[in-house]
């Protein structure tokens, strides 16, 4: 795989799988150079009957970006977002059998996230609202015309958003149009239409979109929406105590669909309140009215975030009446928050976390399903209500996300060698729905990936994943290069888990050790565009998971808290060692090391103190613990709780304190809209550098913010790349990179 090769990296969304079972929706993305955007569209894929064979995948529509799709409960239509060029996403309808997409909502900065209602009538949705006179809600008022912002909050900006003070998300209610109604002519200018003097005109009535109901009230940011399974109801998560802007606690509030239809009952309440101590991620109203959450556990002062596993939890509103399939046979602790739920914490953050971004779901007999984070793969995992837990998946994969009906669940995921496909398996033991492969095991240029095996936890046979799509087929066409999993034992004899890479040919290879942000978070076996654009361009790659990184346990994650640099500094060095060891074809004489955010940090560190590197990149790094503390979104917890806040122990921890100490050739990348990671991060390790007579360039990307390389415009993420290898060219030049290339900004 090349930089050129990034149009191939198809990822997929969460799927949707119809109510009868019969097949799935999901929205595939790719980046495109032509538009220099992220396109993609809808594709339907059947689940066949056992013993057929599924028809191929088939493109369901033709938006620029069309994502998020979601069946209606009972089965007619078909909700997504869609996003024009430059424009934000709203929300469409079109029915299941086909036909032509129905704009639904018309709201200023876009829709987020959004649900059925349980009568198919109806749509919850998340999304901001816009101070009056900002973000264009003024025609030809631009943001250089607005009037100042009024500060008093500890984090009033976020990465990729900005200024959130003045646009809060709100829960909003809209009723589904007739899709199959006659359609709404855009009406004639009229004079009798004009707005009043000074007004902006309102034409999303006009327009014949439905008129969308905010549900939510006050100055808070609103995540995550559930209706109850009557639909009289939606919860939200939301921090509305007295400290929710000094601490990360969050609580979950009930919000009347209908208040005028309950009598004097508040139309909004908190339900699960801050003193349960949770950072809450997820939350599932179930179908016996139980109440599911993926939430982190934050200490009683709401801050103790650092390397804390994501747990499950259930709870159980007063007076709610459920069904005896309960989950109470894996309760592991149990807590109670008096006159608000019954809360039971369901898994041991000690030793599993879950990932909250691919989300959960609970099904009609009440087990419950979500993806745990496990030694460089995502899981999808089972937990039933007879206190049973099996892995649906127990291979070298990692899950995306799913969608269960019945007996069936859909989902997405990556592997070494896959970017993104959809694969299918049954609940019960046995054999899945039909489709075109067995996940697992996966072959280059073969459509057979292998099979899942039961796990550690599981109980009776796992089911067996098949694959139904092959997305990534134009990609391992391309070539991607295996890598080797491998684990090495830490001097003070911690074992260290990663992976190596390497070229094809005899060597010897020069070697990159990369180093992953974070910190916690993971290298995983998903194919990682960064290693394999290095292996092809003729170096090895060495990375792992060092102490402080996800999935290896509570004590793994937390274990560096306070201690930046110290035993993951030596795990990473450690590992970079014992590779060199394991394959005699890299050449221990010339090495590179680099990294982003946490990784650069990491990086920025050894070279102050390990000076046998040829180079180095150090990308959007945290290089200033005392600066990051007022100039980032997240600058008033992260730096505290992970370096302190005594500030000889911040210095002791600041590579920037220990810039002086540098020799190594470094290249700096950062993005000038970085919120994490602010751009001056950069800039003043740089200038110290250039005062010390380092070898030393600045790369600056503009309207970037810190998701670059993930995310950034596809055209700056090619330019990064020419970058990257012009710079390793010049200092670790390859036969395939050789020296004497000069980085081209054009793409």
């Amino acid at each position: 795989m090349q930089a050129p090769d990034l149009p191939l990296l198809w990822s997929v969304s969460r799927p949707s799988l119809h109510p009868d079972g019969t097949r799935a929706v999901v929205a595939v993305t790719r980046p495109d150079f032509v538009s220099d955007d992220y396109v993609g569209q809808l594709w339907m894929v059947g689940l066949a009957a056992a013993g057929t064979t599924a028809a191929a995948p088939q493109r369901l529509t033709r938006g620029h970006r069309d994502t998020a799709p979601r069946f209606s409960p009972d089965g007619r239509l078909l909700a997504f977002l869609r996003a024009g060029p430059g424009t934000p996403a709203q929300l469409f309808v079109v029915s299941a059998a086909g036909g032509e997409p129905l704009q639904v909502t018309h709201a200023p900065l876009g829709v987020g996230e959004f649900r059925w209602n349980p009568a198919s009538t109806q749509l919850g949705f998340l999304a901001r609202v816009p101070e009056p006179g900002r973000y264009g809600t003024v025609p030809g008022l631009d943001s250089g015309s607005e009037p100042p912002r009024r500060v008093t909050t500890r984090r009033f900006r976020s990465n990729g958003v900005g200024y959130v003070i003045d646009r809060r998300t709100h829960v909003f209610l809209v009723a589904v149009p007739d899709v199959w109604g006659e359609p709404t002519p855009e009406p004639a200018p009229a004079v009798e239409d004009a707005a009043p003097a000074g007004a902006p005109a309102d034409r999303t009535l006009a327009l014949g979109f439905p008129e969308a109901r905010q549900l939510s009230s006050g100055d808070y940011e609103h995540a995550g929406l559930s209706f109850s399974p009557d639909g009289t109801r939606v919860l939200t998560i939301s921090a509305r105590h007295a400290r929710h802007d000094e601490d990360l606690r969050s609580e979950l509030v009930e919000i009347l669909t209908d208040p005028a239809s309950d009598g004097p009952r508040l139309p909004e309440r908190v339900v699960l309140d801050a003193s349960a101590n949770l950072g809450i991620d997820c939350v599932v109203w179930a179908p016996d009215a139980s109440i599911v959450l993926l939430a982190t556990d934050v200490g009683p002062d709401g801050r103790d975030f650092v390397g804390r596993g994501t747990a499950l939890y259930r709870a159980v509103l007063p007076g709610a009446v459920l069904a005896d399939t309960v989950l109470a046979d894996t309760v592991l602790a149990d807590t109670g928050v008096p006159g608000a739920v019954t809360l039971t914490r369901l898994t041991d953050p000690e030793t599993s976390s879950f990932d909250a971004v691919a989300g959960l779901s609970v099904t009609a007999d009440g087990s419950v399903l979500a993806h745990r984070q496990q030694r460089g793969t995502v899981q999808l995992v089972q937990f039933s209500p007879n206190g049973t837990t099996r892995s649906i998946t127990d291979r070298e994969l990692v899950v995306t996300g799913h969608d269960v009906q019945g007996d069936v669940v859909v989902f997405g995921y990556e592997d070494a060698l896959t970017r993104g496909d959809l694969a299918v398996a049954a609940l019960a033991a046995g054999q899945a729905p039909a489709g075109q492969a067995t996940v697992g095991q996966a072959t280059v240029g073969q459509a057979t990936v292998g099979q899942a095996t039961v796990g550690p936890a599981a109980v009776g046979p796992a089911a067996r994943p098949r694959r139904l799509t092959d997305f990534s087929l134009p990609l391992r066409e391309a070539g991607v290069a295996p890598a080797r999993d491998l684990v090495v034992t830490s001097r003070d004899g911690y074992p260290v888990h990663g992976w190596l890479l390497t070229p094809s040919g005899p060597g010897p290879h020069p070697v990159l050790l990369t180093i992953h942000g974070g910190p916690f978070a993971q290298y995983t076996v998903g194919l990682l565009d960064e290693a394999q654009i290095l292996v092809d361009a003729g170096y090895a790659v060495v990375m792992c998971n060092p102490r402080g990184s996800a999935g290896y346990g509570q004590d793994h994650g937390r274990s560096i808290r306070h201690r930046l640099g110290t035993i993951d500094e030596t795990d990473v060095l450690d590992f970079l060692a014992g590779a060199l060891t394991a394959d005699p074809s890299l050449d221990a004489g010339r090495l590179g090391i680099m990294g982003g955010s946490y990784g650069g940090f990491l990086t920025a560190w050894i070279i102050a103190r390990d000076h046998r590197f040829a180079a180095s990149i150090v990308e959007r790094g945290f290089l200033d613990p005392e600066a990051f503390m007022g100039t980032s979104d997240i600058g008033d917890f992260f730096g505290q709780e992970y370096v302190g806040i005594d500030p000889e122990r911040m210095r002791a921890q600041s590579p920037q304190a220990h810039v002086a100490q540098v020799r190594t050739p470094t290249l700096l990348i950062h993005s000038s809209q970085d919120l994490r990671c602010p751009q001056a991060q950069s800039e003043r390790y740089y200038a110290a550098l250039k005062r010390g007579g380092v070898p030393a360039e600045l790369v600056i990307f503009p309207g970037e913010n810190h998701e670059l390389t993930r995310s950034g415009n596809p055209r700056h993420r090619l330019q990064r790349f020419t970058i990257v290898l012009e710079w390793w060219a010049r200092f670790l030049p390859t036969d395939r990179n050789p020296r004497g290339g000069s980085a081209e900004f054009a793409a």
